[in-house]
Protein backbone atom coordinates (compact mmCIF):
# COMPACT_ATOMS: atom_id res chain seq x y z
CA UNK A 1 0.00 0.00 0.00
CA UNK A 2 2.77 2.29 1.12
CA UNK A 3 4.84 1.74 -2.17
CA UNK A 4 1.46 2.57 -4.38
CA UNK A 5 0.78 6.18 -2.13
CA UNK A 6 4.82 6.51 -3.08
CA UNK A 7 4.77 5.97 -6.52
CA UNK A 8 1.74 7.94 -7.59
CA UNK A 9 2.00 10.52 -4.69
CA UNK A 10 2.13 13.45 -6.92
CA UNK A 11 -1.59 11.92 -8.43
CA UNK A 12 -2.45 11.83 -5.05
CA UNK A 13 -2.11 15.22 -3.83
CA UNK A 14 -3.74 16.65 -7.09
CA UNK A 15 -6.69 14.41 -6.25
CA UNK A 16 -6.68 15.33 -2.42
CA UNK A 17 -6.46 19.23 -3.14
CA UNK A 18 -9.10 19.08 -5.79
CA UNK A 19 -11.62 17.23 -3.18
CA UNK A 20 -10.04 19.58 -0.54
CA UNK A 21 -11.08 22.68 -2.62
CA UNK A 22 -14.34 21.61 -3.27
CA UNK A 23 -14.89 20.71 0.46
CA UNK A 24 -13.63 24.88 0.98
CA UNK A 25 -16.17 26.09 -1.19
CA UNK A 26 -19.16 23.68 0.01
CA UNK A 27 -18.61 24.42 3.34
CA UNK A 28 -18.38 27.85 3.34
CA UNK A 29 -21.23 28.94 1.26
CA UNK A 30 -23.51 26.70 3.12
CA UNK A 31 -22.69 28.05 7.05
CA UNK A 32 -22.70 31.35 5.44
CA UNK A 33 -25.47 31.38 3.21
CA UNK A 34 -27.59 28.48 4.75
CA UNK A 35 -27.18 30.87 8.21
CA UNK A 36 -28.95 33.29 6.35
CA UNK A 37 -31.74 31.63 4.82
CA UNK A 38 -32.22 29.39 7.98
CA UNK A 39 -32.64 32.91 10.33
CA UNK A 40 -34.96 34.39 7.22
CA UNK A 41 -37.37 30.54 6.96
CA UNK A 42 -37.52 31.59 10.83
CA UNK A 43 -38.30 35.52 10.62
CA UNK A 44 -40.63 35.12 7.39
CA UNK A 45 -42.28 31.53 7.54
CA UNK A 46 -44.59 31.83 4.84
CA UNK A 47 -42.35 33.94 2.28
CA UNK A 48 -39.23 31.86 2.83
CA UNK A 49 -39.68 29.18 5.32
CA UNK A 50 -42.32 27.21 3.81
CA UNK A 51 -40.56 27.07 0.07
CA UNK A 52 -37.38 25.97 2.04
CA UNK A 53 -38.93 22.99 4.05
CA UNK A 54 -40.34 22.17 0.76
CA UNK A 55 -37.10 22.19 -1.23
CA UNK A 56 -34.98 20.78 1.86
CA UNK A 57 -37.56 17.71 1.50
CA UNK A 58 -37.26 17.42 -2.23
CA UNK A 59 -33.51 17.01 -1.99
CA UNK A 60 -33.71 14.35 0.97
CA UNK A 61 -35.61 12.42 -1.72
CA UNK A 62 -32.85 12.47 -4.22
CA UNK A 63 -29.70 10.31 -4.54
CA UNK A 64 -26.81 12.54 -4.92
CA UNK A 65 -25.73 10.70 -7.68
CA UNK A 66 -28.73 11.29 -9.54
CA UNK A 67 -28.64 14.48 -9.01
CA UNK A 68 -25.15 14.77 -9.99
CA UNK A 69 -26.04 13.07 -13.07
CA UNK A 70 -28.92 14.60 -14.48
CA UNK A 71 -27.59 18.65 -13.64
CA UNK A 72 -24.08 17.83 -15.52
CA UNK A 73 -25.12 15.70 -18.34
CA UNK A 74 -29.76 16.15 -19.28
CA UNK A 75 -29.76 19.26 -17.83
CA UNK A 76 -26.73 20.80 -19.55
CA UNK A 77 -28.08 19.38 -22.53
CA UNK A 78 -31.41 20.55 -22.70
CA UNK A 79 -30.12 24.28 -21.90
CA UNK A 80 -27.31 23.57 -24.75
CA UNK A 81 -24.31 24.59 -22.46
CA UNK A 82 -21.50 23.36 -20.79
CA UNK A 83 -19.93 23.72 -17.55
CA UNK A 84 -16.80 22.60 -16.32
CA UNK A 85 -17.93 19.45 -13.95
CA UNK A 86 -15.93 20.94 -10.99
CA UNK A 87 -18.15 23.47 -10.76
CA UNK A 88 -21.10 21.70 -11.46
CA UNK A 89 -20.18 19.44 -8.15
CA UNK A 90 -19.57 22.13 -6.51
CA UNK A 91 -22.87 23.94 -7.40
CA UNK A 92 -24.89 20.59 -6.28
CA UNK A 93 -23.33 19.37 -3.25
CA UNK A 94 -23.39 23.49 -2.19
CA UNK A 95 -27.06 23.54 -2.30
CA UNK A 96 -27.68 20.28 -0.76
CA UNK A 97 -25.29 21.72 2.19
CA UNK A 98 -27.18 25.20 1.93
CA UNK A 99 -30.60 23.45 2.66
CA UNK A 100 -29.18 21.38 5.03
CA UNK A 101 -27.87 23.81 7.59
CA UNK A 102 -30.51 26.05 6.91
CA UNK A 103 -32.79 23.36 8.22
CA UNK A 104 -30.79 23.01 11.45
CA UNK A 105 -30.75 26.64 11.55
CA UNK A 106 -34.56 27.20 11.48
CA UNK A 107 -35.21 24.24 13.91
CA UNK A 108 -32.52 25.74 16.77
CA UNK A 109 -34.42 28.96 16.82
CA UNK A 110 -38.04 27.69 16.32
CA UNK A 111 -37.09 25.75 19.05
CA UNK A 112 -35.54 28.18 20.94
CA UNK A 113 -37.26 28.77 24.41
CA UNK A 114 -39.03 32.63 24.30
CA UNK A 115 -38.99 32.55 28.31
CA UNK A 116 -35.29 33.13 27.83
CA UNK A 117 -35.79 36.21 25.91
CA UNK A 118 -38.69 37.01 28.28
CA UNK A 119 -36.24 36.53 31.66
CA UNK A 120 -33.30 38.64 30.11
CA UNK A 121 -35.39 41.59 29.50
CA UNK A 122 -36.55 41.72 32.51
CA UNK A 123 -33.19 42.06 33.71
CA UNK A 124 -32.86 45.41 31.94
CA UNK A 125 -30.37 43.76 28.93
CA UNK A 126 -31.32 45.22 25.20
CA UNK A 127 -32.36 43.53 22.56
CA UNK A 128 -27.94 43.18 20.93
CA UNK A 129 -26.70 42.00 24.37
CA UNK A 130 -29.54 39.34 24.69
CA UNK A 131 -28.70 38.10 21.22
CA UNK A 132 -25.30 38.50 22.05
CA UNK A 133 -24.48 36.53 25.65
CA UNK A 134 -27.73 34.69 25.63
CA UNK A 135 -29.50 33.56 22.23
CA UNK A 136 -26.30 33.21 20.26
CA UNK A 137 -24.13 30.71 22.74
CA UNK A 138 -27.31 28.25 23.22
CA UNK A 139 -28.13 28.46 19.78
CA UNK A 140 -24.63 27.61 18.58
CA UNK A 141 -24.70 24.96 21.02
CA UNK A 142 -27.42 23.35 19.84
CA UNK A 143 -26.13 23.24 16.49
CA UNK A 144 -22.65 22.14 16.11
CA UNK A 145 -23.40 18.60 16.62
CA UNK A 146 -25.70 18.41 13.65
CA UNK A 147 -23.12 21.02 11.63
CA UNK A 148 -20.29 18.94 11.85
CA UNK A 149 -22.20 15.69 11.04
CA UNK A 150 -23.40 17.17 8.24
CA UNK A 151 -20.17 18.52 7.42
CA UNK A 152 -18.61 15.11 7.37
CA UNK A 153 -21.36 14.16 5.23
CA UNK A 154 -20.57 16.86 2.73
CA UNK A 155 -17.22 15.74 2.43
CA UNK A 156 -17.97 11.85 1.71
CA UNK A 157 -20.28 12.63 -1.15
CA UNK A 158 -17.75 14.94 -3.05
CA UNK A 159 -16.42 11.30 -4.35
CA UNK A 160 -19.57 10.53 -6.22
CA UNK A 161 -17.73 13.95 -8.55
CA UNK A 162 -15.84 11.50 -9.85
CA UNK A 163 -18.91 10.44 -11.55
CA UNK A 164 -19.21 12.99 -13.49
CA UNK A 165 -15.37 13.23 -14.51
CA UNK A 166 -14.00 15.53 -11.61
CA UNK A 167 -10.50 14.82 -10.63
CA UNK A 168 -11.04 14.45 -7.02
CA UNK A 169 -9.30 11.55 -4.76
CA UNK A 170 -11.47 8.72 -5.65
CA UNK A 171 -11.10 9.24 -9.37
CA UNK A 172 -7.46 9.14 -8.52
CA UNK A 173 -7.52 6.24 -7.05
CA UNK A 174 -9.95 4.85 -9.53
CA UNK A 175 -6.87 5.64 -12.69
CA UNK A 176 -4.32 4.33 -10.15
CA UNK A 177 -6.00 0.89 -9.54
CA UNK A 178 -6.72 0.86 -13.18
CA UNK A 179 -2.70 1.16 -13.57
CA UNK A 180 -1.60 -1.22 -10.98
CA UNK A 181 -4.88 -3.24 -10.71
CA UNK A 182 -4.40 -3.64 -7.00
CA UNK A 183 -7.94 -2.35 -5.62
CA UNK A 184 -7.36 -3.62 -1.89
CA UNK A 185 -4.76 -1.66 -1.07
CA UNK A 186 -5.51 1.29 -3.47
CA UNK A 187 -8.96 1.71 -1.69
CA UNK A 188 -7.86 0.76 1.78
CA UNK A 189 -5.71 3.84 1.70
CA UNK A 190 -8.62 5.86 0.33
CA UNK A 191 -11.05 4.60 3.16
CA UNK A 192 -8.19 5.16 5.86
CA UNK A 193 -7.86 9.05 4.42
CA UNK A 194 -11.32 9.22 5.17
CA UNK A 195 -11.17 7.83 8.42
CA UNK A 196 -8.17 10.15 9.53
CA UNK A 197 -10.46 12.83 8.96
CA UNK A 198 -14.16 11.80 9.14
CA UNK A 199 -13.23 10.05 12.71
CA UNK A 200 -12.38 12.51 14.75
CA UNK A 201 -14.93 15.45 13.48
CA UNK A 202 -17.32 12.84 14.36
CA UNK A 203 -16.31 11.80 17.64
CA UNK A 204 -15.82 15.91 18.39
CA UNK A 205 -19.66 15.85 17.25
CA UNK A 206 -20.45 13.15 19.93
CA UNK A 207 -18.67 15.13 22.59
CA UNK A 208 -20.52 18.15 21.72
CA UNK A 209 -24.01 16.62 21.81
CA UNK A 210 -23.54 14.58 25.03
CA UNK A 211 -21.42 17.51 26.64
CA UNK A 212 -23.87 20.51 25.50
CA UNK A 213 -27.07 19.92 23.67
CA UNK A 214 -29.78 20.19 25.83
CA UNK A 215 -33.85 19.80 25.37
CA UNK A 216 -34.39 23.44 25.92
CA UNK A 217 -38.29 22.20 25.95
CA UNK A 218 -37.43 21.02 29.19
CA UNK A 219 -36.52 24.45 30.57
Amino acid sequence: MFDIITQYREGIMGGLQVTLQMCLIIWSSGIVIGAILGTASSKWKAIVGWPLRAGTFILSGLPVLVLLFWVHYPLQSILNITINPFYTAVAVLSAINIFGIAELVRGALDDFPVQYVSAAKVCGLNPRDIAMYIQLPIILRQLLPGLLTLQVAMLQATLFASLISVEEIFRVAQRINAQVYRPIPVYTALGLFFLMICLPLNGLALLLRKRYTRDLSEN
